[in-house]
């Protein structure tokens, strides 16, 4: 299954998502060749599908509503400012468009699972992970593991800062579930899995850009969640939408990582929208105000990196 393994583009993590990772290598300037996305002929996530969160470890109640209401703003139809996290989400269904697919993806957010007592210690395998996402429901639903700031997890870091796959459903012969796996590296490895709100460990030093909801772990978070969301869409099981090896491949958001605005380059993060009374760098609007920082997805329509701003 896949892992977040982290390239650095320069210093820019490179998020390979789905099986999605994020390597510690430096890479060519991803724009000097075009990308080919290719269809896997496998199923895309469609329907009605709950975002289960299971929290493993401590996370403050400001946390937690920090990414549930991010999830929350994926389908939300109240009236938000523009531009959206629900408008971001919509460049996702050109992926169905493409192959004449009906879209009736909607997401919701679903049950959320605190396990604040460190059921499995400070220090998990990838089989644990999938043993913490099986808690969540198996049907319709993409589970997301949330470690906190003080849980290592194997290849945290060194190779990755999330990941996405399947696993087998232990209710259904035969059917698997999606699952998604996000870490707080606040404290581990932020330069890595936190730009651009945190000092990268490669390449230029430019100053750290202000964290929109003043949390640089768990808004580092939301980027990784964001762009995991997109590879379990658009490739839940390793045969969906993607370009390159089926165990590194480039998905909706790994495809153009690095990318949050207009003019982006390896070290810029691109022309943004910055708060007036915090400073704060977006390019997003939630509900309850929220603000957030979203990577360009990958339009497959026209072989570009399409950004909100």
């Amino acid at each position: 299954m896949g892992s977040l393994i982290y390239k650095l583009v320069l210093f820019v993590c490179i998020i390979h998502s789905s099986i999605e990772a994020r390597k510690l290598t430096e890479s060519d300037d991803q724009s000097q060749q075009p990308l080919l996305f290719q269809y896997h002929n496998g199923p895309l996530l469609n329907g009605k599908i709950s975002i289960n969160l299971i929290w493993y470890g401590n996370f403050k109640p400001t946390q937690r509503g920090i990414i549930s209401d991010f999830i929350t703003s994926l389908s939300s139809s109240t009236s938000i400012k523009q531009p959206s996290v629900s408008t971001w989400w919509s460049m996702v269904e050109k992926y169905y468009k493409i192959n004449k697919k009906p879209s009736s993806l909607v997401l919701s957010l679903g049950t959320q699972i605190l396990d604040e007592g460190y059921s499995l210690g400070k220090s998990l395998t990838s089989k644990q992970l999938v043993t913490l996402a099986s808690k969540g429901a198996q049907n319709n639903a993409i589970n997301v593991v949330l470690t906190a700031s003080d849980v290592a997890v194997e290849g945290f870091c060194s190779s990755r800062c999330g990941t996405h796959g399947s696993a087998s459903s232990s209710l259904t012969s035969h059917a698997k579930f999606a699952y998604i796996w996000v870490g707080n590296s606040v404290s581990q490895c932020p330069g890595q899995c936190a730009w651009p709100f945190h000092q990268p460990i490669y390449g230029p030093q430019s100053a750290p850009l202000v964290a929109p909801n003043n949390d640089v772990g768990v808004d580092g978070m939301v980027i990784n969640l964001a762009s995991l969301l997109a590879g379990t869409s658009t490739n839940p099981f390793g045969n969906g939408y993607y370009q390159g090896p089926k165990d590194a491949p480039l998905e909706a958001a790994s495809a153009c990582t690095g990318i949050y605005g207009k003019g982006a380059y390896p070290g810029y993060a691109g022309e943004l929208l910055v708060s007036p009374t915090t400073g704060a760098s977006y390019n997003a609007n939630g509900v309850d105000g929220k603000k957030y920082l979203l990577p360009a997805l990958f339009d497959p329509l026209t072989s570009t990196c399409s950004t909100l701003v």
